[in-house]
């Protein structure tokens, strides 16, 4: 196992336990659904026969595309529209490489590799951003509580 896939892995399982651990609905359904792509997509290697490899690849690619068009289209937010878009170019890709019948090379594990380390701050990104808007919320909240407890001479 090279280091390069350690640490995507762990960027992987790092943004989807940051998504649950602070963020929202659609950075939880999005880190689940990224994790499960994942998952997928590095199960498919030692157990798919070469042949059946970038078709499975190309439907994991898929799925996540799908998922993630429907959750910009729920929470209209713009890290998921990017990480949308960056699925769009991996799907491209395996696409490209399915039908061209060319070998994954060097150049196709850079582009993959950026692509998906991209999606992945996205939704750390998106988490973050989920997260501070909270915090203003409650800091407000808790403001105008203050001012309502003044006002009332408490």
């Amino acid at each position: 196992m090279s280091i390069f896939l350690l640490a995507g892995f762990a960027l992987l399982l790092g943004a989807f336990a940051f998504a649950l651990w602070k963020g929202d609905v659609a950075e939880r359904i999005g880190g689940s659904l990224n994790l499960a792509a994942g998952l997928f997509a590095l199960a498919v290697h030692p157990l798919l026969d070469k042949d059946l490899q970038p078709v499975a690849l190309l439907v994991v690619d898929a799925g996540l595309a799908i998922g993630l068009l429907f959750l910009a289209i729920r929470f209209a937010s713009l890290w998921l529209g990017a990480a949308m878009l960056l699925q769009a170019v991996q799907f491209g890709l395996h696409a490209y490489y399915m039908v061209m019948e060319l070998p994954h090379d060097l150049n196709y594990a850079r582009i993959n590799n950026i692509d998906t380390t991209g999606i992945n701050l996205f939704i750390i990104i998106g988490t973050v951003m989920s997260w501070r808007r909270r915090n203003a919320a409650q800091r407000a909240a808790k403001a105008a509580e203050a001012v309502a407890q003044a006002a009332s001479g408490g």
